[in-house]
């Protein structure tokens, strides 16, 4: 089954002049860097209407952030402006369109101390901390064609901007690097910084780092792409940059490039074979800037992956998104996932946020020469064989499949929260399963009853109980399959109105509900959920339990072919299945218009157990996928050898996983 790239191009080419697709040197994607130059170049070229007259902000249609339209406009153009640093960097300055001269006069007007187009103070939109990080990075990059030609008035008004950033709250997260890359600037630039700050900030960066790799980001449970694309990303340019010896740069290069060595070990092994990362995490509006950690291995040597895998990876990204929409008929990146979906964006996101997308072209800042260019593409890992991969610090059980080039992840290691940290939880986060293929819904039932890929009890009402604050259980392999766990004390919440973000769920107070442990046994497309109700307080009536699987968009149900104990959602030539192994369950599917970015209709099929009590064990095979599976698992409970309960899962033709729960 060929999963590469079409010799036809569906990016529709009347939007964009693009040259011939070269498969010679990319026999999967077709595109090279050319390719990533002519998209960087339409990009940026689309969005000079929306500029204000000197260019300080671009003003973009669509929603307001939480920031106001100013901050947006700066965000317009600090986003942007990165981009145009990677392009000028990769081509030594060489500036045909004129991007540098249009940038230089929306900085300085942007600047300009009581000029009509100052950008908002740091001191008063924390947004622009943010924005002023990338024009920094940009600044960097483009130094000889810009900064240096600055005179030294224009270079102590852009300074002078910048001087406010440090001072005022920062959240823990990600936000640091932003801080540590501004104040570094200045040091560099001989202007009055706090080398305490910096270093408390650097300690705290360091603090999220949780091994093999991965970085959260923060103190919590928050595994996404922020890892890549903002705790690999910033290191890497910050260790070069000047200003930054004095803080032991050369040290923590070293320590940082081991780091995304070994993250990138990981992560092409995240990358669907139609070219679609992960589809986890909050500010999926960003998109392809999901390739920013393959161009940054390529940038610093800091890989292990091949050269022709990155670019692999990376111009699959690319071509995904734009295949599918992300770039609209004006030419601009849609506030979205895949086209326009205004609702999948943060409180925090503007009709301009997307641009962060600017970080996945990182790959043009390396000439036409470099080996990432000139390699041939090579497969990604699910392009080879089936991968079964379990990532640690995140909690994750990866599973690729050949047949059909799908990645999912069984997730009992995050939730953006920490153990017996009881809220609600966060779709993008707190689900069982995730994929490069579906979605959890976003809106709808799931604000306060989670629909998708869960496991809990029901109430009165057919709200379904959440997992936040469990606690993770061992991560083994047996040789046959991936062994994952938690147990949760899992609660019922009441929602608070107006307290959504589709990052983080709902705010709300909380009931508490049964102590469920969940096992997953994976290999494959199948995975065997197996769920025991752990002991309860005494009067602890029995409960009704459902577990859900994949949600597949605009799909049809496939008649039972065993009666209530199988069920199967279809979409296209997807699959979403469950089966009851052991329990008495019956099964159905939830069906929702317009919660989703994927699709205008969403369904997830579902089992439910009737009266379960005290430890009681159920267990069910999930399974998503496109191509025809292996034959499902079966399950049994058998005693083990000290008479606690075991089940003894078997693949046919392969042999026996067993589990104790």
């Amino acid at each position: 089954m060929d999963r590469g790239r079409s010799r036809v191009t569906p990016f529709d080419p009347a939007h964009i002049d693009l040259p011939p697709e070269d498969l010679t040197v990319s026999p999967s994607t077709g595109w090279t860097r050319a390719h990533w130059a002519a998209v960087a170049d339409h990009l940026l070229l689309a969005l000079r209407p929306y500029a204000t007259p000197a260019h300080s902000r671009l003003l973009l249609p669509g929603i307001t952030g939480a920031h106001g339209r100013d901050s947006d406009g700066l965000e317009g153009f600090a986003r942007s402006f990165l981009l145009f640093a990677f392009r000028m960097r990769g081509e030594s300055g060489a500036d045909p369109l004129g991007f540098t001269e249009w940038y230089r006069k929306g900085l300085l007007a942007g600047c300009a101390a009581g000029g009509p187009e100052r950008w908002p103070s740091p001191l008063d939109v924390p947004q622009a901390k943010v924005e002023a990080a990338s024009i920094v990075v940009g600044l960097q990059l483009t130094r000889p064609w810009l900064w240096d030609t600055l005179s030294a008035h224009e270079r102590d008004s852009v300074l002078d901007w910048l001087a406010d950033v440090p001072h005022g709250a920062y959240p823990d997260n990600n936000w640091r690097w932003f801080r540590i890359t501004v104040q570094t600037f200045l040091a560099g630039e001989g202007r009055p910084h706090d080398p305490r700050l910096l270093e408390a900030d650097l300690a705290d960066v360091e603090s999220y780092y949780r091994g093999d790799g991965w970085y959260a980001d923060g103190p919590l449970r928050a595994f996404d792409h922020y890892c890549g694309w903002a705790m690999h990303l910033y290191p890497m340019l910050w260790a070069g940059s000047p200003g930054a010896e004095e803080l032991g740069a050369a040290e923590r290069r070293s320590t940082f490039r081991d780091r995304l060595a070994d993250y990138l070990d990981d992560y092409v092994h995240l990358i669907g074979a139609d070219g679609m990362p992960l589809l986890q995490g909050r500010s999926l509006a960003y998109r392809f800037a999901a390739a920013a950690p393959l161009w940054m291995g390529a940038l610093t040597g800091a890989s292990r992956v091949r050269p022709g895998v990155l670019r692999r990876g990376a111009s699959g990204m690319l071509r995904a998104f734009l295949d599918r929409g992300a770039v609209d008929r004006h030419g601009l990146l849609s506030v979205g996932l895949l086209d326009a979906w205004p609702a999948i964006a943060q409180s925090y996101s503007g009709s301009a946020s997307p641009y962060w997308a600017a970080k996945g072209f990182l790959g043009l800042a390396l000439g036409a020469d470099h080996e990432v260019w000139t390699a041939v593409e090579e497969p990604l890992p699910v392009e080879i064989e089936d991968v079964r991969r379990i990532i640690r610090p995140a909690g994750w059980v990866v599973s690729g499949t050949v047949a059909d080039g799908v990645v999912r992840v069984v997730n009992h290691g995050t939730d953006h929260g920490s153990p017996a940290l009881v809220t609600a939880d966060a779709p993008l986060y707190t689900r069982l399963g995730y994929s490069t293929t579906t979605l959890p819904p976003l809106l709808g039932t799931t604000r306060s009853s989670p629909v998708d890929n869960a496991v809990g009890a029901v109430d009165p009402r057919g709200r379904l109980t959440h997992r936040s604050g469990f606690v993770t259980e061992d991560l083994i392999d047996d040789g046959l399959a991936a062994i994952a766990g938690s147990t949760a004390r899992t609660h019922w919440v009441e929602v608070e109105e107006g307290g959504f973000d589709v990052g983080w769920g709902y705010r709300g107070t909380t009931t508490d509900g049964p102590t469920l442990r969940t096992v997953s046994v994976v290999r494959g497309p199948w995975e065997v959920r197996v769920v025991r109700r752990l002991v309860a307080d005494e009067g602890d009536e029995p409960v009704r339990l459902r577990v859900s699987g994949w949600p597949l968009v605009d799909a049809r149900t496939e008649p039972g072919m065993d009666g209530s104990r199988r069920v199967v959602v279809r979409s296209g030539g997807a699959f979403s299945e469950l089966r009851v192994l052991q329990g008495a369950g019956r099964t159905g599917v939830h069906i929702e218009r317009g919660t989703s970015p994927m699709g205008a209709v969403s369904a997830v099929p579902w089992v439910e157990f009737e009266a379960l009590e005290t430890t009681d064990v159920v267990a069910v095979a999930v399974r998503l996928g496109r191509a025809d599976p292996p034959p499902a698992p079966l399950a049994d409970l058998v005693r083990g050898p000290d008479g606690e309960t075991v089940v003894d899962v078997r693949w046919p033709g392969a042999g026996r996983s067993r589990v104790r729960v």
